[in-house]
C-alpha cells in the first residue's frame, strides 16, 4: 500500500469534512510523559484526579488501543466573534461553551474521517477520541506539525489558539509530519494576562488558580482569595487567548459553535433566574450542562458579588440566599456582603459630594 499517497488522501478528507487541519504522528509520547509525571507531583492538577489516575493511559496510547502506531490529529476552529466582554453586569463565558457541545461534534467527524477512511482501503483498525479519554491531544497535534505548545500550555499556531483538538489512534503505519518551529520568542503577554497567575512559569500551568478550573472542574468552594479576581466569568477564562498576538491571525469558527441562548451577551441577573429545569433544558447539547445547576449559581453568585452596586443585584442575591445547597448559599453570602460594602461605600461618596 501507498501509504504517503493515503495520508495525503485522508489530509483531503478531513478537509472536506470541515477540519481545519490534519496530521500525522507517531503514537510516543517521549519526553512529555515525564514533564506530565513532573506537574502531577507538583500537585498543580488539584482535584482532577483523574488526571493521575490515567497518566500511565496517556503515556502508552497502546494501552487504550492496542496495536496503535499511529495518531491522526485534527483541529477544528471555533471562534465565533471577536468581542469582548466589558460590562461587569453581562456574563462572561469562555467562547468554546458557548454553542454546541464540541465532544459530540468533533468526534462524528473523525467517525466520518475513519469512515472515510475505510471507503479507501477497507477495514482497519482504529478508535476516535475528542477530550473523552486520557489522550495528550497538544502533543500529538505539536508532533503532527499542526502548532506547537504555547507558554499558555495549549496548542498554537500561526492561525492562533482557537481550536479544537481530535485524535484517531490506529493501527496504519503512516509516515508522520514533521513539527513546525516555535514562534512564541520572548513574549510572556499570556503570563501576564492571568487574571490569578495561574501560568506559574513558561509552558506550565497550576490548574488551582486558574479560573477555568475554580469554575469549572473545582467541586466545592472557591477560595476566597481568588473570588475578586475571577471577576464576571461564570465559566472558563479566555485572557490567556484574547491577548496572544497570534490570535490576531484567527480564523472565524465553524458555524456549528454559534453562541446559542444569547451566551455571548447574556446578563448576569439573567442566568442566575434560571430554574434547574432551565438549565437543564436550555443547556441540552452544551458543554456547560456538565457542572450542573448548583456550580452554575455558585459561579454566578461570585460574579454578581464582584459587580458594580445596584438594588436589582442585590435583590437577585437575596432571592437566593435561602437556597437549599449550603455551597450556593455560602457564596450567595459572600456577593452579599461585598454588594452591600460597595453600596455603603457608594452611598458615603454620595453623601460627601452633596453641597453643604
Amino acid at each position: 500500500m501507498n501509504y504517503v499517497a493515503l495520508k495525503e488522501a485522508i489530509r483531503q478528507a478531513g478537509k472536506e469534512l470541515g477540519f481545519a487541519e490534519v496530521g500525522i504522528a507517531r503514537a510516543e509520547i517521549g519526553q512529555a510523559a515525564q514533564r506530565l509525571r513532573d506537574w502531577l507531583a507538583e500537585g498543580y492538577h488539584g482535584e482532577m484526579d483523574y488526571m493521575a489516575r490515567h497518566a500511565e493511559l496517556r503515556a502508552h496510547p497502546e494501552l487504550l488501543h492496542p496495536g496503535t502506531l499511529t495518531v491522526i490529529s485534527a483541529a477544528v476552529d471555533y471562534l465565533p466573534h471577536a468581542n469582548i466582554v466589558a460590562d461587569p453586569a453581562q456574563a462572561a463565558i469562555s467562547r468554546y461553551a458557548q454553542g454546541r457541545d464540541y465532544h459530540k461534534v468533533v468526534r462524528n467527524r473523525l467517525q466520518k474521517l475513519a469512515d472515510a477512511i475505510s471507503e479507501l482501503i477497507g477495514p482497519f483498525g482504529y478508535r476516535v477520541f475528542s477530550d473523552s479519554a486520557p489522550v495528550m491531544e497538544v502533543e500529538f497535534a505539536t508532533q503532527a506539525g499542526l502548532g506547537w505548545r504555547g507558554k499558555h500550555t495549549l496548542l498554537l499556531s500561526k492561525q492562533g489558539s482557537w481550536r479544537f483538538l481530535g485524535d484517531i489512534y490506529t493501527d496504519l503505519p503512516l509516515p508522520a509530519d514533521r513539527p513546525i518551529e516555535e514562534h512564541c520568542g520572548t513574549c510572556r503577554s499570556c503570563l501576564d494576562a492571568c487574571p490569578t497567575q495561574a501560568i506559574v512559569a513558561p509552558y506550565k500551568v497550576d490548574a488551582r488558580r486558574c479560573i477555568s478550573y475554580l469554575t469549572i472542574e473545582l467541586a466545592g468552594s472557591i477560595p476566597e482569595e481568588f473570588r475578586p479576581l475571577i471577576g464576571n466569568r461564570i465559566y472558563g477564562c479566555d485572557d490567556c487567548q484574547l491577548c496572544c498576538p497570534w490570535n490576531r491571525f484567527a480564523r472565524m469558527g465553524d458555524k456549528e459553535f454559534s453562541p446559542r441562548h444569547g451566551l455571548d451577551s447574556a446578563s448576569l441577573i439573567e442566568l442566575f433566574t434560571w430554574t434547574e429545569t432551565d438549565f437543564n433544558e436550555k443547556l441540552a447539547g452544551n458543554p456547560i450542562r456538565r457542572i450542573g445547576h448548583e456550580r452554575w449559581l455558585r459561579n454566578i453568585a461570585v460574579a454578581l458579588g464582584n459587580a458594580p452596586f445596584t438594588k436589582e443585584i442585590l435583590g437577585a442575591l437575596q432571592s437566593r440566599a435561602s437556597h437549599e445547597s449550603a455551597l450556593v448559599r455560602e457564596h450567595v453570602a459572600w456577593a452579599l456582603s461585598r454588594q452591600t460594602a460597595t453600596g455603603l461605600a457608594g452611598s458615603a461618596h454620595h453623601s460627601l459630594q452633596e453641597p453643604a
